[in-house]
C-alpha cells in the first residue's frame, strides 16, 4: 500500500514538473514572438516595396528621357507622387495589421481599384505577349479597407504575370455579385503550380518563383500569398486557388457583400 501511495506522489510530482516546464516554454515563446513578427513584417514590407519600385523607377527613367517634354515629364512627375503617397498608406496599413490595430473599411468600387493598379504599375502588360481582360461590373462595391484589397489584388496579378512570362497570355480579373457575397477571380494561363505545392501555396515563405520565369532580378520571399491570405482573413473572407501544371491557375477571392448601411 505504501508502495502505490509513493508512486502516486512521485507521478504527481512529475507531472507539476512536467506543465511548470511547459508554462515556462509558453513563456519563453510568448516572448521571442514578437522580434518573430517584426522580422516577418519587415518581410513583408520588402516585399511590397519591391512590386512599388519598378513602376517608380520606370516614371523616374521616362522623365529623365525625355527632359524637353514638358507634359511628358510632368504626367510622369505626377505619377511618381501618386505612387510614393500610395506605399505611404501601404505601409501604415501593414504595420497596423501586423500589430492587430483596426483599420477603417468602406465601401470601396472595384473596378476603380483595379484600374488604379494597372496604371500603378506603369508597364504594358501587352509589351509582354500579356492579353489583360477585365469583367468587373461598373457599379460592383466592396467593403473593406481599400488600400489591402488593392495589394492582395496586386500580388495576383504579379504573380499571374510572372506565370506568363516569357511566352504571353491572357489574364483574366473578374468578379461577380451573389446573393451574400462578392467573388473576385484572377485568372492565368500560365506554367500553373504543381499538385505538391498547392497545399502550401499560402505559408509564409514557401515559393515556387525563381529568377528565370520572374520580370525581375526578385525571385520571391514566400510572403506574397501569405500575406494576401492574412489580409482577406481580416476582411472574413476566403482565398483559393486551382491550378493545372501548363494550364493556368484561378486564385478566388470571396468577400462578404457591403451591408447597406455602410458608407
Amino acid at each position: 500500500m505504501a508502495s502505490i501511495t509513493e508512486k502516486r506522489l512521485s507521478l504527481h510530482k512529475y507531472l507539476k514538473e512536467q506543465q511548470q516546464e511547459n508554462n515556462a516554454l509558453k513563456s519563453q515563446l510568448a516572448q521571442l514572438q514578437h522580434p518573430a513578427n517584426i522580422g516577418t513584417v519587415s518581410y513583408m514590407i520588402a516585399h511590397e516595396i519591391n512590386n512599388l519600385l519598378t513602376p517608380l523607377r520606370n516614371y523616374a527613367a521616362i522623365a529623365l528621357e525625355n527632359p524637353d517634354d514638358k507634359s511628358f515629364v510632368e504626367k510622369a512627375l505626377q505619377k511618381t507622387v501618386r505612387n510614393c503617397e500610395r506605399a505611404s498608406k501601404i505601409m501604415e496599413s501593414m504595420l497596423a495589421v501586423a500589430n492587430g490595430q483596426t483599420q477603417e473599411k468602406k465601401n470601396a468600387r472595384l473596378l476603380a481599384l483595379v484600374e488604379e493598379i494597372f496604371t500603378c504599375l506603369c508597364r504594358d502588360f501587352a509589351k509582354d505577349g500579356i492579353t489583360v481582360e477585365t469583367r468587373i461590373p461598373e457599379d460592383l462595391t466592396v467593403w473593406g479597407v481599400p488600400v489591402q484589397i488593392q495589394q492582395v489584388l496586386m500580388n495576383l496579378i504579379l504573380n499571374a504575370r510572372d506565370a506568363m512570362l516569357p511566352r504571353g497570355g491572357i489574364l483574366t480579373v473578374k468578379a461577380t455579385e451573389k446573393t451574400d457575397a462578392v467573388e473576385i477571380e484572377v485568372t492565368d494561363t500560365g506554367e500553373g503550380i504543381e499538385p505538391a505545392d498547392l497545399k502550401n501555396i499560402f505559408d509564409s515563405f514557401f515559393t515556387t518563383k525563381t529568377n528565370k520565369n520572374t520580370s525581375s532580378e526578385y525571385s520571391g520571399a514566400g510572403l506574397g500569398l501569405a500575406f494576401c491570405k492574412k489580409i482577406i482573413e481580416e476582411h472574413e473572407g476566403l482565398i483559393s486557388v486551382e491550378s493545372k501544371p501548363a494550364k493556368g491557375s484561378k486564385f478566388k477571392i470571396t468577400l462578404p457583400k457591403p451591408q447597406s448601411g455602410n458608407k
